[in-house]
């Protein structure tokens, strides 16, 4: 029997109620694919900073290395700067492990209701890849005169063609995979980043140069903001960078009907370190504690794990069986308009499942 190794950081807020709904999904679809699971679990995050003064500890970084992969919950607190918890959790991890392709797909589930009365279910079916090292998040800059009256802050966007190439490949090796409508989208702004964007542009022509059978469109990131909402389902793969993207994906989430359906990788494609999955909801503190939390976001990302791990049989058990409980529309927590407690969408899952 294969066993793979699990590192679980449950981290914060609805994090530590939808992690566990994932591990009995996870449990009961291996199972019957000869494969058995072994969970780490870190107690990381918030009131690891609370106690010791950050969010995980020295050594994380080696115990994480020893594993086949991470399942992350949420990161984030209401009493701690956002860039506290994201600079110290989530991207020393993605940086460490070079974890350069983050991937947000966008699906239509047929039973979900769309804020766009058009949509229907299938309609919206495309993936968002962001570039997930550099960019705009790459923390390059400071402050001069820190919290004095005449302070100064500068953030510098660091692009590397070695980083834009990577990515910008990453989406045209997807867009022939995926075999659907085989397009691939640039974001950019490169009509007022004269720098950055002008060579994210250049790459992208580049590389698109090497996959003539696969169709390319570029578009600002403005008009790729009104476009997600205008004409959501023409589009196939869409790559930007790592802040344009980040944006794009909540509307993208919000388009498919909740941020409680948006799963999320954030993979190293060559395979040479743990990749790392999360929902992209977050810690969500308003409802946390309560119950009613979507875990299918969670579930659907451990469906993800499983297919980067190479259990495929068993992802597609997981992605068929959250897919039928949506359209059987018995089940389903308030984001998507029912009345369930978390549990028992996980319960729907299982049963699905066989």
């Amino acid at each position: 029997m294969k066993t793979l190794t699990i590192a679980v950081i449950a981290g914060d807020g609805v994090g530590i109620e939808i992690v566990p709904e994932a591990k009995r999904v996870l449990e009961a679809a291996v199972k019957k694919h000869g494969v058995a699971l072994v969970f780490e679990d870190f107690d990381w995050g918030s009131a690891h900073f609370f106690r010791w003064g950050r969010m995980m500890p020295a050594g994380a970084i080696d115990l994480l290395q020893q594993c086949d992969a991470i399942l992350l919950g949420a990161v984030g607190h209401p009493d701690i700067p956002d860039h506290t918890t994201l600079n110290g959790l989530l991207l020393p991890i993605r940086r460490a492990f070079d974890q350069y392709a983050n991937v947000r797909p966008a699906y239509l589930y047929p039973g979900v209701q769309s804020p766009l009365a058009k949509a229907k279910g299938g309609d919206i079916d495309f993936v968002v890849i962001r570039e997930n090292t550099e960019g705009e998040y790459a923390q390059v800059g400071g402050f001069v005169y820190h919290l004095q009256p005449d302070e100064v802050a500068i953030q510098t966007s660091v692009f590397t063609r070695r980083g834009v190439e990577r990515i910008v490949r990453f989406a045209f090796e997807l867009a022939v995979k995926r075999n659907k409508k085989k397009r691939v989208t640039s974001i950019t702004k490169s009509n007022a980043q004269g720098f950055t964007l002008v060579l994210w542009d250049r790459v992208f022509k580049e590389v698109a140069a090497k996959f003539p059978d696969v169709e390319t469109e570029s578009l600002l990131v403005d008009a790729a903001a009104m476009n997600f909402i205008r004409r959501p389902e023409s589009f196939d793969v869409v790559v930007g960078s790592n802040l344009f993207c980040d944006i794009l994906s909540d509307i993208s989430a919000a388009v498919i009907g909740s941020m409680g359906l948006a799963a999320s990788a954030n993979l190293d494609p060559l395979r040479r370190y743990p990749s790392m999955f999360e929902p992209v909801h977050g810690s969500a503190p308003d409802i946390a504690g309560k119950g009613i939390v979507n875990p299918l976001a969670m579930i659907l990302s451990a469906a993800m794990m499983l297919e980067h791990l190479q259990v495929s049989a068993a992802a597609r058990d997981i992605e068929t069986a959250v897919a039928a409980v949506l359209a059987d529309g018995k089940v389903r927590t308030p984001d998507i308009g029912g009345h369930s407690r978390t549990s028992e969408v996980t319960d729907a899952v299982l049963e699905k499942l066989g």
